[in-house]
């Protein structure tokens, strides 16, 4: 959230210097979930073509708040929900389609499919239910059922034979405007693989079993059919297009976010979940033993620009960074300094030297960004997109 909130800062200071006029925003009617229209408005700008215009007002999503409790850490909530819509660009594209978060599916639907499986009395209780209610009992759960620990099965290997496979799922939907109207044009539903199922022993204490890669792709894409089939019962969405993402969440630990591992696209009105596409897109730290066994020659570099700053300035206290890999290859770089400053033609000295060894260090092609720190907060923020010859440079005042 720092990172966001760093940028807007900075985009703000920037802006109202010059406060260019971007024209009128563009008034729509926009269907709902349930068939029926309401006003929305498209805004005029778009920051990036990266990025989809967002329709308000603002309509949280059904998901929302689930988030923080299904998913591990904050770097990985934040991955799952970017990631999802950097990997819609392949099918909804920027230009032609609007962003909304997740109307169709309900918060209480999402809950219940997250859940294990019924067993035992919990089943026969449930079935009992539903027949007081004069209902059809359905199995909503989509993790495995957890049976309970016989002479020959304890509370460990029932757990590691039953983990939790699905932490949490994610609806995007893409409007597509026809002159005055907005659309419903696709959907995009993220499903967070546990890389770890942690559970407790009887004695309570905590214990994990890790989920190998092949292990969680096969359950994904078991689960994704099933969701598939459900989506299409749900109104509304009974045939537009349906893309699915496989995200592998990181461990509890994890100082890196994790990352989509696969996705499909289901035509519209089928229920046919065809050809998977592998995604090779992963997180490393520097400096860490993975990303020098890894990435070396990245490892180098980065290693080679901490040197040069610990060399020159005595109030170094170190760098780290995250780089994002896609193909084998970095394509962006989020650096953080923390430093002991005195004053501001410090930071000012500081950040020239930086901004100087940036340019000498990394390539064109990263997209990098810079964040100098002090105890007091956020001193100066360099910024670089892939190709552009001159970083933008900001020092907070």
């Amino acid at each position: 959230m720092r990172k966001i909130y760093y940028l807007v800062l900075a985009s703000f200071l920037l802006l109202t210097a010059c406060a260019p006029n971007f024209g009128e925003q563009e008034e729509i009617v926009k269907e709902t979930e349930d068939d029926t229209t309401e006003k929305a408005i498209i805004p005029k700008y778009n920051i990036s073509d990266s990025y989809y215009k967002m329709i308000l007002p603002f309509q949280p999503g059904e998901a929302r708040g689930l988030v923080t409790k299904q998913l591990n850490t904050r770097l990985d909530i934040d991955e799952f929900e970017t990631g999802l819509m950097r990997l819609a660009q392949d099918t909804f594209s920027t230009d032609k389609y609007l962003y909304q978060e997740g109307q169709y599916i309900k918060s209480d639907v999402i809950k219940s499919w997250l859940s294990r499986k019924l067993t035992g009395k919990d089943l026969e209780a449930a079935k009992e239910k539903a027949k007081k209610e004069k209902k059809e009992y359905v199995e909503l759960g989509l993790n495995p059922a957890l049976p309970e620990p016989t002479e020959e099965a304890g509370l460990e290997e029932i757990n590691e034979e039953n983990p939790i496979y699905l932490a949490h799922m994610l609806e995007h939907n893409y409007l597509i405007q026809k002159e005055d109207t907005g659309e419903l044009g696709g959907i995009v539903l993220g499903l967070a693989m546990n890389s770890v199922h942690y559970y407790k022993q009887e004695n309570g204490y905590a214990r994990e079993y890790k989920i190998d890669r092949d292990e969680l792709l096969a359950k994904g894409k078991e689960i994704a059919k099933e969701v598939v089939n459900r989506a299409r019962s749900i109104q509304g969405l009974e045939d537009v297009p349906i893309v699915i993402g496989i995200y592998e969440q990181e461990e509890s630990k994890s100082i890196v976010p994790g990352s989509f591992v696969a996705k499909t696209v289901v035509k519209e009105g089928s229920r046919e979940v065809g050809k998977w596409t592998e995604i090779d897109e992963k997180y490393y730290f520097f400096p860490s033993a993975d990303a020098t066994s890894a990435h070396r020659d990245d490892a180098q570099m980065f290693s080679r620009f901490k040197d040069d700053i610990e060399e020159f300035f005595p109030n170094y206290t170190g760098v780290i960074g995250k780089a994002f890999y896609r193909n084998g290859e970095m394509s962006y770089l989020d650096i953080e300094i923390p430093m002991q400053f005195y004053g501001k033609a410090e930071v000012v000295g500081f950040t020239q030297f930086v901004t100087g060894k940036v340019m000498d260090y990394f390539p064109d092609y990263i997209s990098l960004e810079v964040n100098i720190m002090s105890t007091t907060g956020q001193e100066a923020l360099i910024l670089k997109e892939s190709d552009q010859e001159e970083p933008t440079v900001h020092i907070y005042k």
